[in-house]
């Protein structure tokens, strides 16, 4: 992860309307009216919300037909676990450095599974390359 995704991360849960979000899916995929109507807000605005949570991988959406032939978007919760200290912010900016040194590499893909984990703990030396 670097430090764009984590900030795209903490952007997502650093809003009261999201984690109410997160919360009302923590008891399983809904689909968006559903959802809208348990959270009194508009679909527009939940949809926005939602988008933000996506991109930063805490829920994913689907598309399905229900069984009177209507698309329903559901969204259900992507397993994740948020941990920040300074060795993710360290890393963050490790991936910074190391991908701005191999610009032909695709970007490593975002998620939110492990975010904000390290592979390995490691010190603020590490940024010279040097473990602690």
């Amino acid at each position: 992860m670097n430090s764009e995704e984590l900030l795209a991360l903490l952007s997502a849960v650093g809003h009261a309307q999201r984690l109410r979000v997160i919360a009302e899916l923590a008891d399983g995929r809904l689909y968006v009216s559903e959802l809208a109507r348990r959270l009194e807000m508009s679909r527009p605005l939940l949809y926005m919300h939602l988008d933000r949570l996506e991109k930063a991988g805490l829920v994913v959406g689907r598309l399905e037909l229900s069984e009177d032939g209507k698309a329903l978007k559901y969204f259900e919760l992507a397993p994740f676990e948020l941990k920040l200290n300074v060795a993710t912010v360290l890393a963050a900016l490790r991936e910074d450095r190391s991908g701005a040194a191999r610009p032909d590499e695709p970007a490593p893909a975002g998620g939110a599974g492990g975010a904000g984990e390290p592979p390995a703990a490691k010190g603020p030396n590490d940024l010279k390359g040097t473990r602690t």
